[in-house]
């Protein structure tokens, strides 16, 4: 029982940042484990270097691990840190301008030697000269408290540095009281066939926690109570592994094996490592030799009746663009997972972004119509990996999905839910001839299409009576006999974008959270928006403004209402994580005056900063030119 006060919180938000050694996505996520247990609502943004291994105590080397965690639905990864846990000076230099006066600062006292400082500029600490005032800090040896603490232990002194983020994830559990326990188990099991190691870890957790009941340092433990949630069986998710699960729940509820075609590319490469561990579900995952490889095995797959499904970022989908195009023309389901990150080129390939847009609807030859879907958060991907299956194999085409880095390795509480209460994925395969030809003979002709879907039959390669061309030669429509004819051509052509604008007709209609239902601007988003939009939306509304909110998970097509819904606006504002691709689209589809509202930086959109925004478009459109009072906390570029 601890015997220093306890203070109850409504919300919090902690970032642990130091060196890509220093286990900051670890301790992160242990953190974020026990928080989950304790039925908190929260969200992740785990943000990592580039580089496999950077120079030890640089800022491109800095790691971080930021979690908002509160006793009511939580939207976003908070905008600013009320902890920073830094363990060197090149972690405190990287994050403090996020940290608002007055937020709190633990500090590693031990990294802030004068060769560290000089690593970042700092001509002198900052935690002694007065720089730090504004804010609460906690300066603490723990790279040598740990030390200390394993000074019984048969260890190398480096390997018990190492345990300094177990130290340190001690002292955060005891602060917030979070338990021990299943960091416990965790480590039970990572070092299994290590035992001093894992003595040696749990003792430096634990001397964590016990250092802050017993310092003077640390006067206030805090709470923050569960979270209102529906009864369930909870567990966290990051949005790749979502996406997995989505997959092989797919291929268990059509009856059909998955095959993944992956080349290894961040951020997409743990949708890779999730699938492989699940083989006993009828999973085969396929490492290729790069992304034209990959893409091909996974249509080879779909040709033979299996879910073909292929994962990948956005210099990939460049790659994969020919083989896609081929299953256009060839119409078998395909489903290209693209998790966006920032470019072009190899630009920024642990940050996130929104910026695959136009090169997925229409990065390809000819005229190439695919569908495009996003999820909105981590664990909705757990769902558009099923609406990705189902729209492929019901239309027979390849479907995009637009994740990002964000969503990709973000984590979110997710209800498990039932069997069930899932959608059915019923998939059909041609079984025999379906037409009789001149000499009276049954015939297959492979696209002989259906009436209300306009998609052709799916026919496994093998069985009898079935044997047709296949390939990216135009075919004709009905017999897929070789065709240059031009009319023909015509005809594929537009019955090929036919069949993707049929898909809007099994979509629902446009949801608008509109409580006051007087709203003149409404807020339209799509993809790893929801979250930013979501909370800026809640917040000025608790200001007194009328906003409207709407967002996308479809984008090719667009839902069928969807020019009707924008026309009801006085203005449709459009925040996206790049120049303004979504808002184009609408503008030049029905002719609406869209605003966009762009921030490319590689990180989420500030939902605060957002929120100004919304505001002043209120204020425009009501007639009232007067901008939002001014905050004093950093402003990221935003273009209008």
């Amino acid at each position: 029982m601890s015997t220093k006060p306890l203070q109850r919180l409504d919300r919090v938000v902690i970032r642990f940042a130091g060196d890509s050694g220093d286990g900051m996505q670890l301790t992160g996520d242990r953190f974020t484990s026990e928080t989950a247990t304790l039925g908190n609502d929260l969200s992740t943004l785990p943000n990592f270097p580039a580089e496999i291994r950077a120079p030890q105590g640089t800022l491109p080397g800095v790691s971080s691990f930021q979690l908002h965690f509160a006793d009511h639905a939580v939207l976003t990864p908070g905008d600013h840190p009320d902890v920073l846990v830094a363990m060197n000076p090149a972690a405190l230099k990287a994050n403090l301008a996020d940290l608002p006066r007055g937020a709190t600062v633990i500090a590693n006292t031990d990294e802030f030697t004068r060769r560290n400082l000089a690593k970042v500029g700092y001509q002198a600490s900052p935690l002694d000269d007065g720089s730090l005032e504004s804010w609460h800090v906690h300066g603490l040896p723990l790279t040598s408290m740990t030390v200390e603490a394993l000074a019984d232990f048969g260890l190398t002194r480096k390997e018990k540095e190492r345990a300094k983020n177990m130290m340190a994830l001690g002292l955060l559990s005891w602060m917030y009281s979070r338990p021990l326990e299943g960091t416990e188990a965790f480590l039970r099991a990572k070092f299994d066939r290590a035992p001093e190691l894992l003595e040696a870890n749990l003792a430096a957790l634990r001397t964590g926690f016990n250092y802050g009941e017993t310092t003077e340092d640390f006067a206030v433990r805090f709470e923050v109570a569960p979270a209102p949630m529906a009864p369930g069986t909870y567990r966290t998710l990051t949005g790749n592994q979502a996406m997995a699960l989505g997959l092989v729940t797919a291929a268990h509820r059509s009856g059909l094996p998955l095959v993944l075609g992956s080349y290894p590319i961040t951020p997409a490469s743990d949708v890779l490592h999730a699938l492989s561990a699940l083989k006993r579900h009828g999973i085969t995952t396929l490492q290729a030799e790069d992304e034209i490889g990959a893409v091909g095995m996974a249509l080879g797959a779909s040709f033979g009746g299996a879910l073909g499904v292929t994962s990948t970022s956005g210099p990939g989908l460049a790659l994969k663009a020919e083989t896609i195009g081929l299953a256009v023309a060839t119409e078998l389901p395909l489903v290209v997972l693209d998790i966006q990150r920032g470019g072009p080129s190899t630009g920024l390939p642990t940050k996130t972004e929104q910026a695959d847009l136009l090169q997925a609807l229409h990065g390809r030859n000819g005229e190439s119509p695919v569908a495009v879907i996003a999820p909105q958060s981590p664990t909705d991907c757990f769902d558009i990996a099923l609406e990705a299956i189902r729209i492929a194999t019901t239309y027979r085409t390849p479907v995009i999905v637009l994740s990002d880095g964000y969503l990709a390795n973000g984590s979110e509480p997710w209800a498990v839910p039932e069997l069930d209460d899932l959608p059915g994925l019923d998939v059909t395969f041609a079984t025999a001839p379906n037409a009789t030809g001149e000499d009276g003979q049954p015939v297959f002709h492979p696209f002989l299409r259906d009436e209300q879907t306009l998609a052709r039959p799916w026919a496994v390669p093998g069985t009898a009576g079935l044997e047709h061309r296949i390939g990216g030669i135009e075919k004709a429509d009905v017999t897929g006999h070789i065709s240059y004819d031009p009319d023909n051509h015509d005809r594929m052509v537009r019955l090929r974008q036919a069949k993707i604008d049929r898909i809007a007709e099994t979509l629902p209609p446009v949801e608008v959270d509109d409580p006051t239902g007087d709203a003149r601007v409404l807020v339209l988003g799509w993809g790893s928006s929801y979250g930013p939009i979501a909370a800026a939306t809640r917040l000025v509304r608790s200001a007194g403004g009328r906003i409207a909110q709407a967002h996308l998970r479809h984008l090719n097509p667009f839902p069928a209402d969807l020019g009707e819904v924008l026309r009801r606006y006085d203005r449709v504002v459009v925040p996206e994580m790049n120049l303004g691709q979504l808002a184009m689209l609408l503008r030049a589809r029905y002719l609406v005056d869209v605003r966009s509202h762009t921030a490319v930086r590689g990180l989420p959109f500030s939902a605060a900063h957002l929120a100004e925004d919304l505001h002043r478009d209120i204020l425009e459109v009501e007639g009232d030119t007067a901008g939002p009072a001014t905050t004093d906390t950093p402003r990221e570029e935003v273009t209008r």
